[in-house]
């Protein structure tokens, strides 16, 4: 193994277990965090703002000590014994958690209400005296220059006698006595918190596990599509939250790729049945004329049908790629006479209406009627309503094409005479390949795409198709929006 090698292998991060890197741990880690971090910021601000509040009581309260001390004491100084101030000092401490020290201004000790020190020759250290009579702040944590083997906290009061400053009262107490509330405060904190630090972890725990659990659903739901299980769905939820909006937006993707699929199948399916049919005819006929089958004088015939069906083979794969033209053109609106174009129609569909002997009625307006919407597409629509009605309507009979405005729309009509539409066909009629059965006997050339192309355009832009059929009499009728201004 070589030295790069091994050195990659050495620098290499470790690498976390996949299941810590889900939402759920990555959410729960993210709010357990930042409570984790809010309460160590708070507990030192507590912890400070805590210990010097009990520092600055305590002080207070030694130095007011202190006074009353100092006070009582300088009424002494005059006519006073040293014996009565030891007795005045030792009551005070009595009464008090602190120890008194009466000191001159040389900073020696007269006398002490400490019994630990009876009989020791002390003295304040160096500066603290003139500290203590400058008026600063002299409560502080001191040994007293080694007099105490612990750290004592120490306030000193200057003693006042006759407008004179005589002397010093040094007023101690044991740093524990000062820290035991704080420590009180500090354990009561960290209960409370460790309280809350649960508390928060398991909300956490519960609100990470309830946010996850529909991606997890979800994705779970995606690899199944990915499987080609169209059936799966997610389960309601009833907050309205984004999960629940989430999950409904999921389920109709899920019932729209489901519906997708359906036509996708079915398309392929009538495509396969549509084909088949005239590739069976031509090969087999190409076949018996190749092989003797077909009698010579029969083949004429025979290659006629053939030639037909070529033809109708055409036409199917021409209105298969003109459906997804269609499905894929970007639809460009524009106003335009809707009349002309019906006329245009009229004209170019002039031969096969006379082959048919049929009579037509228009009533299409003279003034011009002008809509909104692609000019090519919409003459495509009336053409394919004609033709159909022209190919099923009865010979010698009469077609209608027509044209009414109301409401902002205009409406254009296409009817014919012939026979009637079963009710349960009408909402079959803009299927793909559907042809019914009347229609297959009478439609040899139809593809059964012409009403769909129909529905897809109208779709398009937005628009309605209706059709009604009763006693032989069958009418389409659709809508075009008209341009402004009319």
């Amino acid at each position: 193994m070589s030295e790069k090698t091994e050195k990659q292998k050495k620098t290499r991060r470790p690498q976390l277990p996949q299941r810590f890197k889900t939402i759920y741990w990555q959410n729960f880690a993210m709010t357990a965090g930042v409570v984790l971090l809010t309460l160590v910021l708070l507990g030192m601000s507590f912890f400070a703002l805590s210990y010097s509040y009990t520092r600055n009581e305590r002080e207070a309260d030694m130095r007011a000590k202190a006074g009353v001390v100092s006070r009582m004491v300088s009424a002494y100084v005059t006519g006073g014994s040293l014996s009565d101030m030891r007795e005045l000092a030792t009551f005070a401490a009595s009464v008090t958690d602190e120890n008194f020290l009466i000191c001159n201004l040389s900073g020696n000790v007269l006398l002490t209400s400490d019994p630990s020190l009876e009989g020791r020759v002390l003295s304040l250290p160096e500066g603290m005296t003139d500290s203590v009579l400058d008026g600063m702040d002299t409560f502080e944590r001191t040994t007293l220059g080694d007099v105490y083997a612990d750290k004592y906290f120490a306030v000193g009061v200057p003693i006042e006698s006759m407008g004179q400053t005589v002397g010093v009262v040094l007023a101690v107490t044991e740093a524990r006595a000062l820290t035991a509330m704080w420590r009180g405060f500090i354990g009561m904190f960290f209960m409370t918190a460790v309280t809350v630090l649960l508390l928060a972890f398991v909300v956490s725990a519960w609100l990470s596990m309830r946010q996850s659990r529909p991606i997890s659903e979800m994705a779970e739901a995606t690899r199944r599509f990915a499987d080609g299980n169209f059936d799966i769905r997610m389960r309601g939820y009833d907050d309205p939250s984004e999960i629940a909006e989430l999950a409904s937006s999921f389920n109709n993707m899920a019932d729209s790729l489901q519906e997708t699929e359906r036509q996708r199948r079915e398309f392929i399916a009538n495509v396969s049945h549509e084909l088949k049919t005239p590739m069976t005819t031509i090969a087999g006929y190409t076949d018996g004329i190749l092989d003797g089958t077909i009698p010579p004088e029969e083949e004429r015939q025979y290659l006629r049908i053939i030639s037909d069906e070529s033809r109708r083979l055409s036409r199917l794969v021409r209105r298969m790629l003109d459906i997804s033209r269609l499905q894929s053109r970007e639809l460009r609106k524009s106003p335009f006479d809707i009349c002309e174009s019906m006329r245009r129609v009229l004209i170019s569909m002039e031969k096969k209406i006379t082959d048919r002997g049929l009579d037509v009625d228009a009533n299409i307006p003279d003034r011009s009627v002008t809509v909104l919407g692609d000019n090519d597409l919409i003459t495509q629509v009336v053409y394919n309503l004609l033709e159909n009605a022209t190919k099923f309507a009865r010979a010698g009979s009469t077609l209608y094409l027509g044209l009414a405005v109301a409401n902002g729309k205009a409406f254009v009509s296409v009817r014919n005479e012939g026979d009637t539409i079963p009710a349960d066909e009408i909402p079959l009629l803009f299927e793909r390949f559907h042809k019914s059965d009347k229609s297959r006997n009478q439609d040899k050339d139809g593809v059964g795409l012409g009403l769909y192309v129909v529905k897809t355009i109208l779709d398009q832009h937005k628009e309605q198709v209706a059709v009604t059929s009763e006693d032989g009499v069958t009418t389409f009728t659709f809508t075009v929006s008209l341009a402004g201004g009319q």
